[in-house]
């Protein structure tokens, strides 16, 4: 039995504005896919997300690479992309949550992912490595791989590096094939479940979108989110994203702003609401607004039409008309 269970939770990043300067840092490229956590404990074989839920169904052809590994117990922690090109690509990674079986394994043939492996929990021979420092722990990963990997064709040990040199490669490639840059301290051991020690910066870009929506606050009549939309060729308001880090002195704030502007239909196009392959549950509930708000946020992605996570707002853009908010700005193909 593995000393480490399936619900272990992996440890996360803090996201800063920049890369530590100081020494005792590891830095590692940021990969655009799926975490995962890799079990293997003789036969039984498991694939977990960072959310606790299996993978497995859905990477078959990752699910045999594993089981074809020659130690009989280990746990790697890795993220799995889906090379397309000379990149990655998410959008075409995200088809592959598909609830039909023969849709996943006709994808798995012609579009197979591959794992990058950072980092490794419990060794060949069953032992926790979590409460060793990185520094020990990569080393000992480092000795895996060229056990184990040499010649894998999906799965491969994802670069480390202490020189600050090397960084500054791999910025030159940031949003294109590498989603960000990962700095961890070489002294701590691993961080289940927490972002202490591990910091991580991504390329960042703006977008000017029109407020179609907010949501209330749960339990509380303040504003939670304001709901974002932009504009396609047709003329339609399409939801694509929120924002919501505000303090609670700009929620009453912003009650002030929208509240009289409550008005059907707020978005003409895609509205908030629908479910996802990953959430099947979440709150219809949101009040339209008169398309009249302009505000500048910051995102990292935008993924099938939507921003991939929460915005930040920037300012209120008031010299910007409604309608100046488009798709094109973002150097994207509008929603159909």
């Amino acid at each position: 039995m593995l000393p480490i269970k399936t619900s272990y939770e992996p440890m996360e990043a803090e996201l800063v504005e920049d890369l530590p300067e100081t020494p005792g840092w590891q830095f590692e490229p940021k990969w655009d896919g799926f975490r995962c956590l890799i079990f293997k404990d003789s036969e039984q074989i498991d694939l977990i997300s960072k959310s606790g839920k299996p993978l497995d169904r859905y990477f078959p052809e990752l699910r045999d690479a594993v089981s074809r590994l020659k130690p009989a117990r280990f746990v790697l922690d890795s993220e799995i992309v889906l090379p397309i090109g000379d990149g990655f690509s998410f959008d075409d990674l995200l088809q592959r949550i598909h609830p039909a079986a023969s849709r996943v394994k006709k994808l798995a043939q012609e579009t197979p992912g591959i794992m990058m492996i950072f980092d490794i929990l419990v060794d060949d021979a069953g032992q926790s490595l979590a409460e060793q420092p990185l520094a020990a722990r990569r080393e000992l990963l480092e000795r895996f791989a060229a056990d184990n990997l040499n010649g894998n064709t999906s799965l491969f040990l994802s670069p480390a590096t202490t020189d600050p040199d090397v960084t500054e490669e791999w910025r030159k490639i940031m949003g294109s094939r590498l989603d960000g840059i990962v700095a961890k301290k070489l002294a701590l051991p691993y961080q289940s479940g927490n972002r202490k020690g591990m910091l991580k910066v991504k390329r960042m870009r703006t977008a000017d979108c029109v407020v179609g929506g907010f949501r209330y606050a749960t339990g509380s009549r303040i504003v939670g989110s304001l709901l974002l939309g932009l504009y396609d060729d047709q003329g339609r308001l399409n939801h694509v994203g929120f924002t919501s880090a505000f303090t609670g002195k700009e929620k009453k704030e912003l009650l002030k702003i929208v509240e009289p502007l409550i008005e059907s239909p707020g978005f003409t196009g895609d509205a908030p609401g629908g479910p996802s392959r990953w959430s099947t549950e979440r709150s219809a509930e949101w009040e339209p607004l008169r398309p009249e708000l302009v505000i500048e946020v910051r995102y990292d992605h935008f993924t099938q039409g939507r921003f991939r996570h929460g915005t930040k707002l920037l300012r209120w853009r008031t010299d910007k008309r409604p309608d100046q908010c488009t798709y094109e700005q973002l150097g994207t193909i509008q929603h159909d």
